[in-house]
């Protein structure tokens, strides 16, 4: 059995993640199955590497061929300066409608945390990835087209509005909002998870991250019935598997720090989500152990979560772990639970002996530093 998986090297230190990551998940795949089964990687063109060789940042035969693609993973891709996509990342999800950035943060043994219970660790947040922030309607202050807003708010609707001001709307949509917590809620009926939590700011914002709080609840209650009960049924005895819930955002943080163990899949906004999981993936290690995809109904799109680091692009300094997790998370959607439990004992043995990458040694005391290369192949060898 063969799966193409469409690949984009990226930006910075792209190149040098990919080098040590991809042969860790090609040799955990031919261990875990003897060859029987096996990924088909295809390079695709976006970012510095295509602006070199084709002229554009983002080429119209790579979009092409992600439309109809079900499986992609790229390296970090850096924002062209002076001009072009405000964010290719954005682009490529606004574009192919990658609505839900679903990252899994875990502890692995080795690690020292700066909190005391990091092994309490295991949670899933599901974070909405079209709305929010990420919908880029934004005017810079004195620009007509803020003025221009600014004007209506102030005229139309009473709003009152500095006409200085810089401003951006944040749409929230029950479509969007409804199906990003439907596939939240769904992974925990998959998974036996005890719990989702909706986090939000809707004490403020009632009208949008209150409303998403609000279409939450009715997925739980329209499309999970079965399965799922609010705390309040919770309390009275109820006894489905799965309790629905929701905290506010600050609060989140806190609880997050006190009780992890009380939450294991997180439903939530755009920003809320991009705050929620780097502060989780702190506890465990930081973002070189935190791996992310990026769905839409067809395409699973995966990705290490870290940015492009330029200061340390070929150096030989990055660590490929998450990309290598992401490539564990692709395997688990194949269904390929053996490949991916491989990469996962592998982390733990590796990371246990105390030989890591940079990131990782100034957390572990008595840890020895080796390159991203060497890591990845330590990696391999502990499969």
């Amino acid at each position: 059995m063969e799966k193409t998986v469409f690949w984009i090297e990226g930006d910075g230190i792209g190149p040098d993640v990919w080098k040590a990551g991809r042969p860790v998940l090609d040799a955990a795949v031919d261990k875990a199955y003897g060859g029987a089964r096996k990924l088909v990687w295809k390079e695709l063109l976006a970012g510095e590497k295509a602006f070199k060789e084709v002229g554009e940042y983002l080429p119209q035969a790579t979009v092409e061929a992600l439309t109809t693609a079900e499986l992609a993973f790229k390296g970090p891709l850096g924002t062209p300066v002076g001009g072009g996509f405000r964010s290719l990342n954005v682009t490529l999800r606004q574009v192919l409608d990658l609505y839900a950035c679903i990252r899994p943060i875990r502890y692995f043994q080795g690690i020292e945390s700066p909190v005391k219970r990091p092994d309490l660790v295991d949670m899933i947040i599901f974070r909405e990835n079209t709305e929010d922030v990420y919908a880029g309607i934004e005017y810079a202050t004195g620009t007509p087209e803020a003025k221009r807003l600014i004007a209506f708010l102030r005229d139309e609707l009473g709003a009152k509005v500095d006409e200085t001001a810089g401003i951006g709307i944040k749409p929230i949509t029950p479509a969007g909002s409804k199906r990003l917590v439907r596939k939240a809620i769904q992974h925990a009926v998959d998974h036996k998870k005890p719990s989702v939590t909706l986090v939000h700011k809707g004490n403020i914002m009632k009208y949008t991250e209150g409303a998403f709080r609000a279409f939450g609840y009715e997925v739980a209650a329209q499309e999970f019935a079965a399965q799922c009960m609010t705390e309040q049924d919770a309390a009275a005895g109820g006894t489905k598997p799965i309790v629905v819930k929701d905290r506010i955002a600050d609060n989140m943080f806190q609880v997050a720090l006190m009780r992890p163990q009380d939450y294991s899949v997180i439903a939530t906004t755009n920003l809320n989500g991009d705050y929620i999981s780097d502060a989780l993936a702190a506890q465990v290690g930081g973002l070189g152990l935190a791996p992310g995809v990026n769905m839409s109904e067809k395409l699973a799109f995966f990705e290490p979560t870290h940015g492009t680091a330029p200061g340390i692009a070929g150096k030989d300094k990055a660590n490929p772990g998450s990309l290598i997790l992401s490539g564990a998370m692709l395997l688990e959607h194949l269904g390929w639970h053996e490949a991916a439990k491989l990469i996962h004992d592998s982390m733990d043995k590796t990371i246990s002996e105390k030989k890591v990458t940079v990131d990782l040694a100034d957390q572990i005391p008595g840890a020895t530093t080796i390159g991203c290369a060497a890591f990845g192949e330590l990696l391999a060898k502990n499969l």
